[in-house]
């Protein structure tokens, strides 16, 4: 698989240092990105991180922006002005930088989200409570999509694939 799923939590080490959950590991050896690249997340209190598909993704909304607009510049200050590319140790282990633990808030455990293309860091706390918001969030989608499934539809007297005139 090369997506990031599911969810971990490990506790960081005496030194400081925390494993990457195996699985996300993997993904990130085929991906074939040195390190791990890390960033503070645009919209919660959490580090977004990855390798190589994360940066293309990037790079590809920049692209629908103007070269010069400030719009740009922001988001590239924003997405490339904060990150930090971790080593990763033979173990499977980083460091976490005080800069990127205080943006999380994190103290001695850290919860690894799987989001598809990227992971997110977050300390554990914050993590379930932002995942009880989300459900709650999907359970009203759910149920808004449901309510609009039920509605009446109006019906064309066409058969498919023929043209009105």
């Amino acid at each position: 698989m090369n997506r990031f799923v599911s969810n971990f939590t490990n506790k960081l080490d005496s030194k400081g240092r925390v494993s990457i959950p195996a699985s996300f590991r993997a993904v990130l050896a085929r991906d074939g990105f040195e390190g791990l690249y890390v960033h503070p997340a645009l919209d919660a209190q959490a580090l977004d991180a990855g390798g190589n598909v994360l940066l293309n993704e990037i790079d590809a909304f920049l692209s629908t922006l103007s070269p010069y607009s400030d719009e740009r510049d922001q988001l590239s200050t924003a997405l490339f002005g904060t990150s930090e590319i971790l080593k990763v140790d033979p173990e499977g282990r980083v460091i976490l930088t005080d800069t990127v633990k205080v943006h999380a808030g994190i103290g001695d455990t850290v919860t690894f989200v799987g989001l598809g293309h990227k992971f997110q860091i977050w300390e554990p706390e914050r993590f379930r409570a932002h995942l009880e918001e989300a459900r709650t969030k999907v359970r009203d989608l759910k149920k808004a999509l449901g309510t609009r499934m039920m509605e009446p539809r109006t019906v064309q007297n066409t058969s498919p694939g023929v043209r009105e005139r």
